[in-house]
């Protein structure tokens, strides 16, 4: 069944099942990699992208969802990595094994789109259930007021 959306600012339809998984169409249809597969239960945010601009968990999120709807992933923030969130994450050195930095970094840019000078509590928040294997949560919440600053 053809679903039609548009990705990264870009129309596309693909022919595929339509309860297939969001995630699986943007990785394996679409050859996005940026997102990630983490636990395939909605519950580790590492496969995080936007859905007409809301953070949702793309493992658990049929592509018939995104019928007609902008998706952005990781890919979509910008063409070179220079946006704020992106080069925030650099200078504070946020990453460590950087395998759940794509939802994160998605996550707390749909936070900074609907509050763009965030509490530690709106930053707490927004960013429960993206989980983080290396602990780096100061540096997220750190790397996410830098970017709130430019």
């Amino acid at each position: 069944m053809p679903v039609s959306f548009t990705v990264n600012g870009r129309a596309t339809t693909v022919d595929v099942a339509p309860e297939m998984p969001l995630l699986w169409v943007l990785r394996d249809t679409l050859d996005l990699k940026g997102t990630k597969f983490g636990c395939g239960l909605a519950q580790c945010g590492a496969c995080t992208v936007h859905l007409d601009g809301s953070p949702v968990r793309s493992c658990s999120t049929p592509v018939s969802a995104a019928e007609g709807k902008r998706v952005t992933t990781i890919e979509g923030l910008s063409d070179d990595g220079s946006h704020p969130l992106q080069e925030a994450w650099v200078e504070v050195d946020v990453a460590q094994c950087g395998y759940c930095q794509a939802g994160q970094i998605m996550s707390a840019a749909a936070l900074l789109a609907e509050h763009p000078k965030p509490t530690d509590e709106q930053i707490d928040a927004a960013m429960n259930g993206n989980l983080c294997r290396c602990a780096t949560y100061l540096r997220i919440r750190s790397a996410i007021h830098k970017a709130a600053g430019q």
